[in-house]
């Protein structure tokens, strides 16, 4: 973007929104005089400059930067400020930095993430510092710049009827992201949206969320998506409270505006785009901005090659369940489906009830009623004896039961 190629002094409307500054000595000019040491021992005051009040187009970076003809008492910081720092002057610099809108969480002179993820905003949006070279740790040449009469624009304003009351502007190129109410900046921020890298990875989705819409425990997936955060008009349509699990990953209190796509506190806000798609927070900011959006507010997401309006609402790119990962899954629980048939068929035939056994057993029950009509081999050697009763038993159980076959 042509605004990062500007010098600082002349970057007003720098970036997302249109800034607008009247500037008293310069950024690093006359507010390095005076020898005043650090700001602990001294009051700060802002006082009025003059400034354009001129709306500038949305893709502008141009601004007016006159010097104030009213008096000034202005600070000097005999040494930078960055993480660890605490005093009177990190609490001059919080405050500072909630004048202007940002929000570097309580000001209680302690110079802690929060603070320095406030400081990033500031350069990428009013310096107009690259979002990788954004350093975090205010110079006094930054700390003079810091006290001009700045004011920061919407590029869709409610007042033109460009833009709903309440309403949300996400810069992608800077990685910054303003809430306005009324045209005012209530809130900005520090962000990371998508680095349109294809991942793969194993999900856990709650209830509720897509692809477990109507579940009433959370599953797991393996999908594969690109983490892309499409530029386009949206409005917000959901928000939760809490822990949210989806396909786009863990989300802390989300406001989702396109599809699975939401602004939400996350844990890790590095300076590069990071996330699956959605706009990552600050987990101190993703717990506040809920109290100035509601349902039907827009959002405007600025990608730097269009305009929102060209995209419209722009669909994002719809993750699938990860192909490999799905035929692994239906090959493990094959064989053990197939594994338990056999010991229903085949131990369980209805051949061996019916073996040779049970058909056996009738013919030895017909003998006692065919043989004893075949008799007639006994009556010739009895003649001999005279007693036949003692013959009579002899062929009944030694001849005959040979001969039924």
């Amino acid at each position: 973007m042509a605004a990062r190629q500007l010098p600082a002094v002349a970057a007003a409307a720098l970036i997302g929104a249109v800034v607008i500054a009247g500037v008293a000595g310069g950024f690093g000019g006359g507010g390095g005089g005076g020898g005043g040491g650090e700001a602990d021992d001294s009051t700060t005051t802002m006082a009025a400059a003059a400034s354009s009040t001129s709306s500038a187009p949305t893709t502008a970076a141009a601004t007016s930067a006159a010097p104030t003809t009213a008096a000034e008492h202005r600070t000097t910081l005999s040494q930078p400020l960055g993480m660890g720092s605490a005093g009177t002057s990190v609490q001059n610099l919080q405050e500072r930095l909630k004048e202007l809108g940002f929000e570097p969480g309580p000001a209680d002179g302690s110079f802690g993430l929060l603070t320095q993820q406030a400081v990033w905003a500031f350069e990428k949006l009013v310096l107009g510092v690259p979002r990788g070279e954004a350093t975090g740790v205010v110079t006094d040449e930054m700390w003079q710049r810091m006290q001009d009469d700045i004011r920061i624009e919407p590029r869709r304003k409610a007042s033109e009827g460009r833009a709903t009351r309440n309403h949300t502007e996400v810069y992608l190129p800077e990685q910054v992201v303003i809430f306005f109410v009324n045209d005012e900046p209530v809130l900005i921020s520090h962000m990371s949206s998508g680095d349109g890298e294809e991942y793969r990875e194993m999900v856990t989705i709650d209830p509720g969320e897509a692809r477990n819409e109507n579940g009433t425990e959370p599953i797991e997936l393996k999908l594969l998506g690109v983490a892309f955060t499409p530029g386009g008009v949206f409005t917000y349509d959901r928000f939760v409270q809490g822990r949210r699990q989806s396909a786009l990953g863990g989300m802390y209190d989300p406001g989702y505006f396109n599809y699975g796509i939401a602004i939400h506190g996350a844990l890790d806000i590095p300076l590069h785009p990071a996330s699956h798609g959605c706009i990552r927070l600050p987990m101190y900011i993703g717990e506040r901005y809920q109290e100035h959006v509601a349902k039907g507010d827009q959002v405007f997401v600025f990608d730097g090659e269009h305009e929102p309006e060209y995209y419209g609402e722009q669909l994002p790119i719809f993750d699938r369940i990860d192909p490999d990962w799905a035929a692994s899954t239906t090959t493990t629980t094959e064989p053990a489906s197939t594994t338990t048939k056999p010991p229903t068929t085949v131990p369980q035939a209805t051949r061996p009830p019916q073996t040779q056994a049970p058909q056996t057993q009738p013919p030895q029950t017909q003998p006692p009623r065919t043989n004893p009509p075949v008799t007639t081999p006994a009556p010739t050697p009895a003649p001999p004896t005279t007693t036949t009763t003692t013959a009579a038993p002899e062929p009944t159980t030694t001849t005959e039961a040979p001969i039924t076959p």
